[in-house]
């Protein structure tokens, strides 16, 4: 995981939900068609740091 970087990959939450990669992906796409709801522009396999934590109490 880079500290420096605004958002999570799915190598991040993998480690971070000890989920499998593609579950990791899975999330990613939901949590980005939510942002995408809500009129925010999103990068396509990545999840901003902010968003997830707020999802995610881990």
């Amino acid at each position: 995981m880079t500290d420096t970087s605004v958002f999570y990959t799915a190598d991040d939450i993998s480690v971070i939900l000890t989920v499998s990669k593609p579950t990791a992906y899975r999330i990613i796409k939901r949590l980005n068609d939510e942002l995408t709801n809500k009129g925010f522009i999103v990068v396509s396999g990545r999840v901003p740091k902010k968003y997830f934590n707020e999802k995610f109490y881990c």
